[in-house]
């Protein structure tokens, strides 16, 4: 009988503090990555059925098998003198060399551009001059000019890389709130400060998505790049054997960019995450 009087007087007490708890929020399930997973299980599906009925020649449309032997065998003994992480590793330094060298320039080109007027009227007719040409078309200029070395194939890929951060960066500086800036001036600001402590901060994420975009675009413009008299790299690997129609190589060495490339992807938006993790939260 004390045991129900007790029960009984908790009873309340217990009411009140699950009505006091905050709500759980409801789970998110994930159904971004779910679907890509179905959307990639589809595509790889209607390629093994198509390869196997032989609804496409085998010389156009190799199996998924024959091109991961394929991957193996270049992996393992190599395909034009070079094995497959040496071509992989020759490409990655000068993706990574154009979009260090592409960084440096359009940041401060960017902020030059969405901050000041005559760094505005200097370098937009530039950027949206160089904005629009493909790749292929400056590219015989860059030999004649630079030669068949290794700045010619990273100043390629560097050009594509620097219309997308020089935009995104503008776009980030123009976008800084006037109350901020009005706020850190009446405190005392100087120019530096400002640019500092008020615009950097506000313009970063603006600038990562623009890196994002010009790594995809140096991935894009890699196969022009070497065209130019390489020994070694994805793209020299992909022309070549497109030359003797080897086609499982040729769609191992697409597969590989792609995997780099979302890779890539992931870990700029991992860091963006850390860097900026107030970014889309205003």
């Amino acid at each position: 009988m004390s045991l129900d009087l007790a029960e009984a007087s908790l009873a309340p007490s217990r009411a009140e503090s699950e009505a006091a708890r905050p709500p759980t929020p409801p789970r998110k399930r994930p159904v971004v990555a779910i679907t890509a997973g179905l959307t990639l299980t589809a595509l790889l599906l209607a390629w093994t059925i198509a390869s196997h009925f032989r609804l496409v020649s085998a010389l156009f449309l190799p199996s998924p098998f024959e091109v991961s032997r394929a991957f193996l065998t270049v992996a393992h003994e190599g395909f034009v003198d070079a094995t497959l992480w040496q071509h992989l590793s020759a490409s990655l330094g000068r993706v990574f060399a154009a979009l260090v060298g592409a960084t440096l320039i359009a940041v401060p080109v960017g902020f030059a551009i969405g901050s000041s007027r005559i760094g505005r009227g200097i370098f937009d007719p530039i950027i949206e001059f160089l904005r629009p040409i493909p790749p292929l078309a400056y590219l015989p200029l860059v030999i004649i000019w630079f030669g068949i070395g290794e700045p010619s194939k990273i100043l390629i890929i560097g050009i594509a890389m620097l219309a997308p951060i020089v935009i995104s960066t503008t776009s980030g500086v123009k976008g800084v709130d006037p109350d901020r800036l009005n706020a850190a001036r009446s405190l005392g600001a100087t120019r530096g400060q400002l640019l500092r402590h008020v615009v950097l901060p506000s313009a970063l994420p603006s600038i990562l998505t623009g890196i994002r975009i010009a790594l995809g675009a140096g991935w894009s413009t890699l196969v022009a790049a070497e065209l130019v008299a390489a020994s070694r790299g994805l793209g020299f690997m992909i022309q070549s054997a497109a030359q003797f129609l080897v086609t499982d190589v040729v769609l191992m060495g697409i597969l590989v960019i792609a995997a780099v490339a979302f890779a890539l992807e992931a870990i700029l938006r991992w860091i963006e995450r850390r860097l900026v993790p107030w970014a889309g939260k205003a």
